[in-house]
């Protein structure tokens, strides 16, 4: 029921992954009316791995995070999380309201043994390459000490080699510089705490310039400078693809042009189109959250249901909880 258009956008989505996924199941919580019209509009009825499980409340995008944990006890939020306890469901997917989630999602999940705080993930583009960059935190956590960091690089390091399958993935602490006398305090400790760790591949610190440089798999930071450097990124994208359009519209010869350029600007925006990178998880918690966009397109959730299924199938949770066992062993 959440995100700016909700079952506009998320029944369209689960129809989709329906069809292309035959081992999918899914469990669509919310207002039962509403979701059967929606699926009726979609000339799409009945189905035997779709179940709707009706919610009498849903919670608003701008409602109070604690008022949401306290009070909507039967919003669509917090039964869809309570299946995932109970193990109805291996995972959450919502575009919902991003503090409620975490709030409710900490509440009654709880944490994998030995991480403090969730963190929320999201892959990158990188250049001259297919595969990601894994980003944490982008805003769950506003200020992290170094022993937060260090856990977000385990979890970082897990999301790496399971989801994108990359082999010994390279972790970096994002910073005001390379050097090591660079940094805050905090900063400078996790380093120290990483480069005694065997378990985790750490190659030191980088730069904002190059987050998508290829330099690391993994880049670890604090929620608010991870939060502030993803809509930076996210602006310039948009300013420099709208720069682009205003060049080519100029004048007739840039017009014929851009025609030509046709086939390789489609690529360039397909490449840099954010849809494809929607739904960051967030992570350290004893059950899978994916939390999609709340502007989301359906083809934008319905990429945030396969990140969630490729974390099932990886078993994302297991994975951390024996990665974080073995880098504490290797650090003691």
């Amino acid at each position: 029921m959440g995100g700016d258009s909700g079952p506009l956008i998320t029944i369209p989505s689960a129809i989709l992954a329906i069809e292309n996924l035959p081992k999918l199941r899914l469990i669509l919580c919310g207002d039962e009316s509403v979701i059967s019209a929606q699926l009726k509009l979609q000339n799409f009825h009945q189905h035997p791995r779709i179940t709707i499980l009706h919610c009498s409340e849903s919670v608003a995008m701008d409602e109070k995070p604690s008022v949401a944990l306290r009070t909507k006890k039967d919003s669509s939020m917090r039964r869809c999380l309570d299946l995932v306890k109970s193990g109805e469901a291996q995972a959450c997917v919502s575009a919902g309201n991003t503090g409620a989630l975490f709030a409710t999602a900490h509440y009654v999940l709880k944490m994998i043994p030995g991480i403090e705080r969730p963190a929320l993930v999201s892959q990158l583009p990188i250049t001259n390459s297919s595969s990601h960059a894994f980003m944490l935190d982008l805003g769950a956590n506003v200020f992290c000490d170094s022993s937060v960091l260090f856990q977000f690089a385990i979890m970082g390091s897990v999301m790496a080699e399971q989801v994108d399958g990359i082999d010994n993935p390279r972790v970096a602490l994002l910073n005001m510089g390379e050097e090591d006398i660079k940094g805050s305090d905090h900063i400078k400790q996790t380093a120290n705490l990483l480069k005694d760790c065997s378990a985790i591949n750490y190659v030191g610190f980088v730069e904002g310039n190059d987050i998508f440089s290829g330099k690391a798999d993994v880049i670890v930071c604090d929620g608010f400078v991870g939060n502030v450097a993803l809509k930076t990124c996210e602006g310039v994208a948009k300013l420099v693809m709208a720069k682009v359009m205003k060049i080519i519209n100029e004048s007739k010869f840039t017009r014929i042009l851009g025609v030509l350029l046709n086939p390789t600007l489609k690529k360039i925006v397909k490449r840099l189109n954010p849809d494809q990178y929607n739904g960051a998880s967030l992570i350290g918690l004893r059950g899978i959250v994916v939390k999609s966009h709340g502007n989301a397109t359906s083809s934008a959730f319905y990429n945030a249901i396969l990140e969630a299924v490729k974390e099932v199938e990886r078993q994302v949770p297991d994975k951390i909880k024996d990665k974080l066992e073995l880098g504490l062993v290797k650090r003691s």
